[in-house]
Parts: C-alpha cells; structure tokens; sequence
C-alpha cells in the first residue's frame, strides 16, 4: 500500500453542516484523543511505562492539539498489591513519586510537540468506573478515601506546578457514577470535587481544573458551576453503536445490529440526530454559561459497521462543534482508534509505519 501524507488526508475533507451561529467557549475547542499508558495497573508487568515519543509526534502532524491521559494510581503506590492482586488503604497513600517518571515524559512531549496534555484519574481511591469492587474504600462515604483523593492530587499539583495552564490541565475523576442512595449522592459528588479543587489551587492557583459530568459524563454537574471549573461530556450515546459486541458492555450480545439513525434495544423508537441534539444541548447551555466544557471521550468499537459509525461519529462532532467544544476520541491506538484499530471493514493508509483509517481521519480533521 502507497504511503499517505497529511495532505492527502486532508484533501477531500467534508463536513455535516455544522451551525453557524457558534457560543464561546470559556476554554480552547482542543481536538486529540486519549493515551492509555497508565490506564489499567492490573494488566501492568511492573517494569517501567513505554511512552513511544512517535504517538505525539503523530498526532501533532495529523493536526490534532490534545492528549488526554486516563491514569490507574495503582502504578504508584506500594507495589504489595502485585502479589495479593489487593490494595489496602494504608497502601493507597504510600507514594512512589519514581513510578511518575513516564508521566513526566509524557508532559514533556505535550510541550515539545504543542499538544495540551489532560491528566485523569480513571482509576482513583476509593472509586473506579471498571470493577470499582477491588477499591479497598469508597470515595463518597469515607474519609479516609477522600483523604487519599485529595493527598493523589496535590501530589501530582505540586509534580506539575511548573508547567502552565495551557500546557497541562488536571481531569479529576473519570466517568462519576450515577447517584443513588446508600452509595453516593450529588452532594457527596460536590464535596469531593470541591475539596480537591481547592486543595489544586492552593498549590497551583492558576492550574485548570476539570471535572466529568455524572451518570457517567452524561449528566452536567449544575452544583460546580459557582466553582469555575471547567467540566467533561462523553460521547457515547447511544450504547446500541459505540459499544457494540464490546464484551465488557454488550455482556449478553443482545444488541441489536446497529444502524443510524439507531434502534432501541426494546424495539420501540429510533434514536436519532433530533435526540442527539436534544442529549446535548444542556451542555450548550452550560458553555452559554461562561463555564468551559470539553468532551474528554468519544469513539466506537471496531465491531460496529465503519459506515454506521461514521454517519454517527459525524453528527455527533458536529452537534458538539455547534457548542464549540472540543473532543477526545478513545483512542489513537487501539480498538476504538483511529490507529491501528484492526477494523475489518476499513479503508487504511500508511502513516509512520502505522494502519491509519483515512475516512475516520478526514472526519476528525474536519471536526
């Protein structure tokens, strides 16, 4: 297969009628995708973290500007936990700030390739989206999880204090849960956010603060916004396409095939672009507000039809392009990438030595 060039990507590139009357957003409309070298720790062999200098390099050259980099604390802290497979919650706060080296890398090359780096905490004490059971306390009902919250992150404050604003930003918690009673409430979700954000900026008052919607970035957290922290939608809506015959989603294999405009797994409706604009106007609104808000996820696993995602992702990126906020696809590299995503019904170029989906690719650059 020839070898294709960014001017070649961007050739041809089109659009979905994007509005034109467009809001401002309180923050920059950062375009990239999310990293996954810290992502999961049970998966992790203990030697130190890869941090292929040529990602960054990529993604700038394809014309993106952001990073976003979902982080597991379990690479730095005691590392007992390798052989129980368990983590106790003295061993939650015991920090090697050595085991950082690799984020340290990464910030670097943010800085040297222009892309703003976002650092998260996927997995964080006491709370996880994924098997949140192997947490050894909950972040919304004891102290000492909200403790150890606050202690991660003015670790990382003060790790990262040099480096501006508009190079580094700090994602506090990925994808809160739903409240519900006897597991966490809205205040629960307000106290704690509150508590770390004011903890970031006693250290690095200029630091950019941002936190995820609730209902797992869904949801737009109304009780922040006398805060000023900026906050995170994910663009996964509807399940029946991003996350079809992902194992860890589709469970069962009950959804059915997808399409888009898409159908209800109950069969009684379609789910449509009026209900996409309709999922996303609170966000809008709230960048309306003066509140900036950037969607720190978004994609599509490769078992979906490439075309069905397409027509999706499309308008998807466009309703939020209409709002002016900005979009981290999950991922670059990988099943949900435009990278390398090992999708059977692609059409892929050469880019680095690299398999890069042209069509997905023409469609970010455009969005």
């Amino acid at each position: 297969m020839p070898s294709v060039t960014r001017r070649h990507f961007l050739a041809g590139a089109a659009g979905c009628g994007t509005a034109l009357a467009m809001p401002k957003n309180a923050i920059p409309r950062w375009r990239g995708f999310n990293l996954l070298y810290y992502f999961q720790a049970m998966q992790w062999n203990g030697d130190s973290v890869p941090i292929p200098e040529d990602d960054f390099r990529m993604i700038a050259e394809l014309g993106f500007d952001f990073v976003r980099i979902p982080m597991d604390y379990w690479y730095w802290v005691d590392p007992a936990w390798r052989q129980s497979k368990k983590l106790t919650p003295d061993g939650a706060v015991k920090i090697n700030e050595a085991m950082l080296e690799g984020v340290d890398r990464i910030v670097e090359f943010g800085r040297k390739y222009s892309l703003h780096v976002s650092l998260n905490l996927h997995r964080a004490p006491g709370y996880c989206i994924n098997n949140n059971e192997r947490e050894p306390f909950s972040l919304w009902t004891e102290k000492a999880a909200e403790d150890a919250f606050l202690l991660h992150w003015q670790m990382l404050a003060k790790r990262y204090r040099a480096s501006r604003s508009s190079e580094v930003s700090l994602n506090l918690l990925n994808e809160a849960p739903s409240p519900r009673p006897g597991f966490m409430s809205r205040e629960d979700y307000r106290r704690v956010m509150t508590r770390a954000t004011e903890a970031i900026r006693a250290i690095a008052p200029d630091r950019m603060v941002i936190i995820d919607g609730l209902s797992v970035g869904n949801e737009v957290v109304y009780e922040m916004m006398p805060t000023r922290v900026a906050q995170s939608v994910h663009a996964y809506y509807p399940g029946e396409i991003s996350h079809y015959r992902a194992g860890w989603v589709d469970k069962r294999k009950d959804y059915p095939n997808p399409w888009w405009p898409a159908v209800k797994r109950d069969g009684s409706a379609l789910i449509s672009r009026d209900d996409l604009e309709k999922h996303y106007e609170q966000w809008g609104w709230l960048v309306r507000q003066g509140v900036g808000v950037h969607c720190g996820e978004a994609g599509c696993f490769n078992k979906t039809p490439h075309e069905v995602f397409l027509r999706w992702i499309c308008d998807v990126l466009d309703i939020l392009k209409s709002h002016q906020i900005g979009w981290a696809l999950w991922n670059f590299r990988g099943s949900f990438g435009v990278v390398d995503s090992e999708r059977d019904d692609a059409d892929y170029g050469d880019f680095m030595g690299h398999k890069v989906d042209r069509k997905l690719l023409t469609l970010l650059q455009y969005h």
